[in-house]
């Protein structure tokens, strides 16, 4: 694949211009969101217990829960506290012979979550001793894969923040 030309990137650009002047409603103006916030967003796994690892005993997410999942028998539905109220569930369908990760329409394409900055520095320390692979990003994004590919961005910006530029 490769990188768009100098007026493919111009009309791109005029497309974003036109579509944040049509849509985008200043923040004085702004409506509040019918949303309370995100519940959980739920990714598919071949193990528990490795993901169960990987996000408990590496990120530092407790696990909250776990139990089969209503609509495969024989799965399990587990989930992991990332802050405010919000979780990240996971699936496992044994038997099922879900393929691996793959970015497509409508797919993930990471899961970001922010930490404050200590906590960044401390994770980024337990991944390197861990021997995880990761891009280190504009300073305050690692963007690595987690056991199964699904790519996860550690962020110490706060959250409603993105290099800088409040974005909420």
């Amino acid at each position: 694949m490769s990188a768009p030309d100098a007026a493919a990137l111009a009309a791109i650009d005029a497309e974003r211009t036109r579509i944040r002047d049509t849509y985008l409603v200043p923040e004085e103006s702004r409506p509040a969101s019918s949303a309370r916030g995100v519940h959980h967003v739920a990714i598919v796994v071949a193990d528990v217990e490795t993901t169960v690892r990987f996000y408990q005993e590496l990120l530092e997410f407790p696990l909250t829960e776990l139990f089969e999942n209503r609509d495969y028998p024989g799965s399990n539905h587990f989930f992991f506290d990332i802050g405010n109220g919000n979780l990240i569930a996971f699936f496992d369908f044994p038997g099922l012979g879900v393929g691996p990760y793959a970015e497509v329409l409508g797919g993930l394409h990471h899961l970001a979550i922010s930490v404050e900055p200590e906590k960044w520095e401390h994770l980024k320390s337990k991944l390197d001793a861990a021997g995880v692979e990761y891009l280190h990003e504009s300073g305050t994004s690692i963007y690595f894969r987690d056991p199964d590919g699904t790519r996860v961005e550690l962020i110490s910006d706060p959250l409603g923040e993105m290099y800088g530029t409040k974005v909420l």
